[in-house]
């Protein structure tokens, strides 16, 4: 008997997959569906940029907004995302040298777009400081290592008492260091008085990272249906971070998840050549629903369907 799509839909939602993506879509998983909820510029307008210029006018403002990238945008800049926005792209829309940023901004999509080659004088290619409700699907990120470990920052930070954000489906891959949670072990205070700082990572594909695969200070992170592959070192837990880590896979990382004063709840996760450091921490449940695909299912669901992959 064949599911109904309504079924197939509500499967692929809580799984953190998507199996017909819209432009409309809201945030379906993780805790970016806590709190007020992530729905983007849902119900403003729809743009479409394929400028520099375009772009950072379009984002801007607060006013709820979809902003379609529509093939590729290249510069040397760092572009301000105000609340209330959906950067959705289409066309193979990549941003090349820009880096969106983040800074006491809420209610914000980044789905199905294509990042790389960000300086650091950018900052990271996704920058997300002081701010609430945001979801990064679908997206493809990636510099080089051929350059020094500085030459780049981050692929995804997440950082300054940020929180209630998901970053799903995505491919972080070719890279000195991927994702950071929590600013630095000298800034606790600030992270740890704001909501502790809830990030999920769901069904995405780390490949060819030197480290932050992602790293936790403080705060309390969920990674589940996620596949790591050939990296130096995987995830980091310190500074008294909580992280439930379920239905994953380890393939080429001799140092799976280390820890430095941190904790994680290990379930299901293949280490492969690798290690779990981690003493056992106290987050056992997370306060929305979701489906695990087992860690033996996990591969073949990821690879090739993480990034920007979306027809919208």
């Amino acid at each position: 008997m064949l599911l109904s799509q309504t079924v197939l839909s509500f499967f692929a939602a809580t799984c953190g997959l998507v199996s017909a993506a819209s432009i409309t879509d809201v945030c379906t998983v993780g805790y970016c569906t806590l709190g007020s909820g992530t729905s983007g510029g849902k119900g403003g307008e729809t743009v479409t940029v394929t400028t520099l210029a375009a772009l950072t006018s379009a984002v801007a403002d607060s006013t709820p907004r979809i902003v379609v990238v529509s093939g590729t945008i290249s510069g040397a800049a760092k572009v301000l995302v105000g609340s209330n926005k959906s950067i959705i792209g289409r066309n193979s829309g990549h941003l090349v040298g820009i880096g969106l940023f983040l800074n006491h901004s809420s209610n914000v999509i980044i789905r199905n777009t294509i990042h790389s080659k960000v300086l650091s004088t950018y900052e990271d290619e996704i920058t997300i400081k002081y701010s609430t409700n945001v979801w990064v699907d679908h997206v493809d990120l990636s510099n080089d290592r051929d350059h020094d470990k500085d030459y780049y920052d981050g692929l995804v930070d997440v950082t300054r008492a940020s929180d209630y954000v998901t970053i799903s489906n995505s491919y972080l891959h070719d890279h000195w260091k991927g994702s950071l949670v929590g600013h630095s072990d000298n800034n606790q205070a600030e992270d740890t008085g704001h909501l502790y700082v809830r990030v999920t990572y769901a069904n995405n594909h780390f490949y060819n990272l030197y480290s932050r695969g992602p790293m936790f200070r403080i705060g309390t992170g969920h990674l589940f249906n996620n596949y790591w592959q050939d990296l130096d070192d995987g995830v980091r837990t310190r500074a008294g971070a909580q992280l439930l880590i379920e239905s994953s896979v380890f393939e080429g990382t001799n140092d799976a998840i280390i820890a430095k004063d941190g904790y994680a709840v290990v379930r299901d996760v293949d280490l492969g050549q690798g290690t779990n450091e981690a003493p056992t921490g106290t987050l056992t449940s997370v306060p929305y629903a979701y489906t695990l695909l087992g860690s033996a299912k996990v591969k073949a669901a990821v690879v090739g369907v993480a990034g920007a992959t979306l027809s919208l």
